[in-house]
Order: structure tokens, then C-alpha cells, then sequence
């Protein structure tokens, strides 16, 4: 005679509680097995018992052993292991439906502070040396890698379970600076992204004084150029105007040689008009500056995002364009 469903269930419950010990027992245990250097031996008691708790829905344990994990096995440097098991915490985030909030951010925060940062090696010769320099850039970009992936999950559950349609302003900021301090060639457009997503100008201001100083002749205006259209083409005219207020502080500091070029021009007068309701400039200074303005084509992408959001301008679609002129000259 079989049992009632309900009483199956009950019965599930129960032997769950029965079976699963204090989560703290398996925390030391595990970092013991740590310790003595079975890093893949302690990986696999990670996620057997984070599992463990995750199906009995005590997500609280489960993130408790996760965080735990990763954590221990980022500062034995066991980057691969510590961004697995950083990524699962993420991932018990989202299945435990966790609202974001301080507390979490503060522990996302603290396994993103335990990823390695390790300098690379600046000068090398002999045989010995490139092969070290090799091994050294294919570990920087494991780490950048492993930080990304958790970062980035980190941010879809911010998106999913938090205030902010684009993702934590403060997991953006984390993300740019680790793929800017580790990346042994950073993409700065990349970093951009991030960074106008964040909530602290001032450190983009020195993030892009340190690239500046080390950049190819031509960069530097490109750079600050981009930085400010983007934050722009979300609408965020006050921390464009404060990149650009911290960059001129820089200046006056002699930390940097502010870029004397047309197209830093353009940005300081887009900067004052933007301030006004004043459409024919705008369209006046995109012709004027249009030499510039076209060094790079994402450029005239974001004014047409930023005649938009400050405007009401309609984007004309791409394709609809394309179309539309081949029309023309048919007629």
C-alpha cells in the first residue's frame, strides 16, 4: 500500500533536516582538505555539499559553504577552482531568490577582493624569461577570465533582483577595475562600458589618467571622447561634466596634460549645450566637428543615442536608412 503524497513530502523534509549538520561542521572540515593542498579533493565537497542544501532549499547554508569555498580557494590562488564555486554562489542567488541588498553586495564584494592581482612581469630577455612572461599572461588572463564570469552572473542577479535596470552600479565598478588592473592588454572601450554603468567618476578620472600615460599618440582624446559620450548616451549629463571637472583637477595637479585636439573641444562645447535646450547647436557642432567626429564610427552611434535622450530626435534604424537612401536613388 503506498503512502500519501503529503506524507512523502513530509517524510523528504524531515530526513533533510536529519542529515544535514551545522554548515559550519563541513566549513572547517573542508579547509582542512584545503590546507593540506587537495585543492581538487576540497572542490568536489564544496559543490557535493553546497548541492546538498540547495535541494533541501536552504539557500542561506548552501551560500554560506559557497562563499566559504570560494573565497578559501581564491587566496591559495586556486583561480579556477574559487570562480566555479563563486559563480554557484551567484547562481544560488538567483535559485534561492535572494533580494539584492547590502549585505549581499558585501559578499560579492568580498569574494571579488580575494581574486589574485598579481603584477605582470615588466622586462625579459633570456629564453627563461618569455617562457616565465608567457606562463604569467596565460594566468592573468585565467584570472580575468574567471573574475569576469562571476562578476558578470553577479550582475544579472542584480538586474533580476534589484532597483537597477542595468546591473549594480558598484559590480560594474569591480568589473572594470579588475579587467583594467589584470588584463595584460586592456580593451578600455570595455572598461568604458562598465565604468559610465558605475557610480564613481572621480575613479574613472584616474583610471583613464593612468591609460593616458601609457596609451599610443592619438588615444588619449579618443578615450576621454568616449568616456563622455557614453555616459551621455544613458543621459547622465552630471558625471560627464564630473569626469571631465576631475580631469582638468589632474591636470591642474600635473598628474595629466589635458589633450589638445578638435575633437576635446567638441566634447567641452557638447558639455555646455547639452545644458540648454538648444537642437540646432547640437546639429550645428556635429557638423562642424564632423572630421573628428568621425576618427572613430561609434562616435556618431552615440550622439544619435544622445540627440534622443536629450532631444526627442527619433533614431532612424540603421537598416531603414540603408533602405530608404537606395530608394531615393532609384527614384
Amino acid at each position: 500500500m503506498s503512502s500519501h503524497p503529503l506524507q512523502k513530502t513530509m517524510s523528504r523534509a524531515r530526513s533533510r533536516r536529519i542529515v544535514l549538520p551545522p554548515v559550519q561542521e563541513h566549513i572547517i572540515k573542508i579547509e582542512d582538505v584545503v590546507d593540506s593542498g587537495d585543492y581538487y579533493g576540497a572542490q568536489q565537497m564544496y559543490k557535493s555539499v553546497s548541492a546538498r542544501y540547495v535541494a533541501a532549499e536552504r539557500y542561506s547554508e548552501a551560500l554560506d559553504i559557497l562563499q566559504s569555498g570560494a573565497c578559501t580557494q581564491l587566496k591559495h590562488e586556486q583561480v579556477t577552482c574559487g570562480g566555479e564555486l563563486a559563480v554557484l554562489f551567484v547562481e544560488t542567488l538567483v535559485k534561492g531568490k535572494v533580494p539584492y541588498g547590502d549585505n549581499t553586495l558585501d559578499r560579492v564584494r568580498k569574494i571579488y577582493q580575494n581574486f589574485p592581482q598579481i603584477p605582470l612581469p615588466q622586462h625579459f630577455g633570456e629564453d627563461d624569461d618569455v617562457q616565465q612572461l608567457s606562463e604569467a599572461l596565460g594566468a592573468a588572463k585565467t584570472r580575468v577570465e574567471g573574475c569576469s564570469s562571476f562578476l558578470k552572473a553577479a550582475l544579472k542577479w542584480s538586474m533580476e533582483f534589484g532597483p537597477h535596470k542595468s546591473g549594480s552600479p558598484e559590480i560594474h565598478v569591480m568589473l572594470a577595475t579588475y579587467v583594467y588592473s589584470e588584463s595584460p592588454e586592456v580593451d578600455m572601450t570595455r572598461v568604458t562600458y562598465h565604468l559610465v554603468r558605475g557610480n564613481n567618476p572621480k575613479k574613472f578620472a584616474s583610471m583613464l589618467v593612468n591609460f593616458m600615460g601609457k596609451c599610443y599618440p592619438g588615444e588619449d582624446d579618443m578615450a576621454i571622447a568616449r568616456a563622455v559620450l557614453m555616459y551621455l548616451s544613458l543621459g547622465n549629463l552630471r558625471d560627464a561634466n564630473c569626469l571631465i571637472d576631475e580631469l582638468k583637477k589632474q591636470e591642474e595637479c600635473g598628474e595629466l596634460e589635458f589633450p589638445d585636439s578638435e575633437l576635446i573641444e567638441f566634447i567641452i562645447y557638447l558639455l555646455l549645450t547639452l545644458q540648454r535646450d538648444a537642437l540646432p547647436l547640437f546639429n550645428m557642432l556635429r557638423a562642424n566637428y564632423k572630421p573628428s567626429i568621425e576618427r572613430e564610427p561609434s562616435l556618431n552611434e552615440f550622439l544619435d543615442e544622445i540627440a534622443e535622450k536629450f532631444y526627442g530626435v527619433r533614431r532612424r534604424n540603421p537598416l531603414q536608412g540603408i533602405f530608404g537612401d537606395f530608394l531615393k536613388m532609384m527614384g
